[in-house]
């Protein structure tokens, strides 16, 4: 094991990282940790990847994978170039750099759930060391890092250390800087490398320390002025995203009734070679970030006497969008003559968006509930998913069914538009198809209803 010393200072760790000697310790490997280690991997550093599910431990542990996108043969070549997971934090004190990837949901009430920034932070604050950097990743209000994160590390670590701010002491402090994640499952478009990384230090020593960190990986780093404004800045992103799906959402509601197309309408809008970008309509908003942020965002804002009246209808609207579909297929079947008491759904596709496996937030799980609670026999098929088992959210308990008998259901519900389906064999074969996706654009039927 390295040696390090209490005196290591900023320039040594920058070169460190800078050639490729430095530990990069990350906490969770889930959607966004365990795609970063690879990338850290490939780059030739030595990665440590931490998590308290010992099953996702026991799995990398053995080569193996349990994200769709990453292959079990990018486990091992990560393996051959020195990667380790574990969930002995005790470990901690051997990384030159920490990233923290915990998942920061929203609690019953939609407010921030913080426990697995805290959690984690007091499991590391035990092992920490003079001259380590460390930075959060998770999305969360502004502040977040250097009120939350930041106190913990002070109070409980062994040796009395603090971070950095006026100056720079690497023999009694440790470097914080916040750089939101820019993941987005799914994207074949964008190589990861090429997606702009923004970086917020506590001090102008933990920023350089950041960009020469994400530097290795990542074309393109971005400095902010404070953790407070990477933060932000990663609001900003997804609340941007979160109010124009809102907006064409609530646009979709006004074309049904109107006896237009919304979809044809954004194609047609799309045609202006400045000042529109598209955002399409959709059963509700799934993912970790764009259902969630809002929520951080207007939580905050209430501790400055500050309404954010604007992201809440956004939110409102989205929210909803699960009730219109499910107002849609109750009229869907009433115009067969059929209630959804009773009823026969099949749900085709339960992740929250197009060809990942991925089920934070999907409206999918609103939708299927809703549909049981108004005593509907429901059904779902999603190539990603053999199983629906419990969440934080929901308690479905099923099992993917096939596609052999379309026939058998009163209702087919398009939730999710995966690529892998075949929309005219299923319109074909199906007694009423409800679409919430434009997935059967160009087929003509009366069997489909698009809401």
């Amino acid at each position: 094991m390295t040696t390090y010393s209490a005196e290591t200072s900023v320039a040594q760790l920058k070169t460190r990282i800078q050639q490729r000697q430095a530990r990069i310790g990350i906490i969770g490997l889930g959607y966004v940790g365990l795609p970063l280690a690879l990338l850290y991997s490939e780059q030739k550093f030595a990665v440590t990847g931490f998590d308290i599910d010992q099953r996702k431990v026991d799995t990398l542990a053995k080569g193996g994978s349990y994200i769709y996108r990453i292959t079990s043969e990018e486990i091992q070549s990560a393996k051959a170039q020195g990667f380790t997971a574990t969930s002995d934090y005790s470990l901690i004190t051997s990384m030159d750099a920490i990233i923290i990837c915990v998942p920061t949901p929203l609690n019953e009430y939609h407010e921030p759930d913080l426990s697995f920034i805290t959690d984690t932070t007091h499991s590391i604050a035990p092992h920490l060391r003079a001259g380590q950097l460390v930075v959060l990743e998770s999305t969360t209000y502004p502040g977040t890092t250097e009120d939350v994160m930041v106190p913990i590390l002070e109070k409980e670590n062994k040796a009395g250390l603090k971070a950095a701010r006026e100056g720079a002491n690497p023999a009694k402090e440790f470097f914080v800087a916040f750089s939101p994640e820019r993941e987005d499952p799914g994207n074949t478009t964008v190589a990861r490398p090429d997606i702009p990384k923004v970086v917020g230090g506590l001090n102008p020593q933990a920023s350089e320390l950041a960009r020469a960190l994400y530097g290795s990986i990542f074309n393109r780093t971005v400095p902010v002025s404070s953790p407070a404004a990477a933060e932000m800045t990663k609001l900003l992103e997804n609340i941007y995203r979160c109010v124009n799906i809102a907006l064409v959402n609530e646009l979709k509601l006004l074309c049904l009734r109107m006896n237009l197309d919304i979809w044809e309408v954004i194609e047609a809008a799309s045609t202006k070679p400045f000042g529109f970008h598209p955002f399409y309509p959709g059963p509700g908003l799934g993912g970790h970030c764009i259902p969630v942020d809002p929520f951080y965002l207007s939580w905050k804002a209430k501790e400055y006497d500050f309404r954010t009246r604007f992201i809440e209808l956004a939110g409102e609207i989205n929210t909803n969008m699960p009730y219109h579909v499910l107002a849609s297929v109750s009229s869907a079947l009433n115009g067969h003559k059929k209630s959804v008491n009773g009823a026969r759904v099949l749900v085709l596709g339960v992740a929250y968006k197009k060809d990942i496996d991925d089920l934070r937030e999907s409206p999918a799980l609103t939708i299927i509930e809703l549909l049981q609670k108004d005593g509907a026999q429901v059904s779902y098929h999603d190539p990603y998913f053999p199983v629906i088992g419990k969440g934080r959210k929901y308690d479905l308990q099923m099992k993917c069914v096939t596609l052999d008998n379309l026939g058998q259901y009163d209702c087919v519900l398009i939730v999710t538009d995966h690529s892998d389906y075949d929309y005219p064999r299923i319109v074909q074969e199906s007694a009423l198809v409800v679409d919430t996706r434009n997935a059967t654009k160009g087929i003509e039927s009366t069997k489909i209803v698009r809401c």
